[in-house]
């Protein structure tokens, strides 16, 4: 359970916001949308290794 503490005449929007922050933080959402469908290893894997290749590709770029 996220607990976020208010303080006296704090704004609804802040304290909304700082849920939401450790709400995004603990990865549920992440893990709900990973589990709704199966995915092979062989996939997760492959996935993995485009995302590395695409994160190299960025730095390069980056470098020049």
């Amino acid at each position: 359970m996220i607990i976020v503490p208010i303080k006296e005449g704090e704004n609804i929007e802040k304290a909304l916001k700082k849920f939401k922050r450790k709400f995004e933080k603990t990865g549920a959402i992440r893990e709900l949308r990973a589990r709704k469908a199966f995915v092979k290893p062989s996939v997760k894997r492959r996935e993995e290794i485009k995302k590395a290749i695409y994160v190299q590709h960025m730095q390069l770029m980056d470098e020049k």
